[in-house]
């Protein structure tokens, strides 16, 4: 009984891996983001702001960022280029809007029109966990339904860390027994 409990502590017998809410969460972030130009580059700046321009709600992103709009002028005409803080605010709007402007896509391609999505879980490396504290554990795979997508997406959208713990324990729970030892994970993947 001793060992369930130290197991119940993420990494006290060598074991490594993320929340299964965190996972979830990264894999609804990729597949927003995807391959992306570093902001840092001009194409990469440049991208954002053209995107971010051709829009009234790209405009407001810009202003609720605190982009100036004399700063703005500058960097549309070509005479300056946005300055590393500037830079992180051009990026920081562009995610916000893209993210915004995604959703109702996600919640689309997740819900597989109505038969939902399978998804991976990759138990925690156990690695380093000495043989005799080892788990058996194994690659476990569960469909989740459109309703519990449609949430997950809003949870991650609204950054609402408990919301995306909250489903990730009612994703688990349809694993059966043993569904606890899911709650960390190595990783979580799909294709949508």
């Amino acid at each position: 009984m001793a060992d369930n409990y130290r197991w119940a502590d993420l990494g006290a017998l060598g074991a490594q891996g993320v929340p299964g809410a965190r996972a979830l969460g990264a894999g609804i972030e990729r597949m927003v983001t995807g391959i992306a130009s570093p902001p840092d580059t001009r194409r990469g700046w440049t991208a954002r702001l053209n995107y971010l321009t051709k829009s009234p709600a790209g405009r407001t992103a810009l202003t609720d960022a605190g982009i100036s709009r004399r700063a703005l002028a500058a960097w549309t005409a070509g005479k300056r280029s946005p300055s590393p803080k500037n830079r992180a605010k051009l990026d920081r709007a562009y995610w916000d809007l893209r993210r915004q402007r995604v959703t109702p896509h996600l919640k689309r391609r997740l819900a597989n029109n109505g038969r939902g999505t399978r998804i991976e879980i990759d138990p925690v490396d156990q690695r380093n966990v000495q043989q005799p504290h080892r788990r058996d554990l194994a690659v476990r795979h569960t469909n989740v339904r459109p309703r519990i997508w449609n949430t997950a997406v809003d949870a991650w959208l609204d950054d609402d860390h408990q919301a995306m713990e909250g489903i990730w324990d009612e994703i688990i729970m349809d694993l059966g027994s043993g569904y606890d030892a899911y709650t960390n994970v190595s990783s979580v993947g799909w294709a949508a």
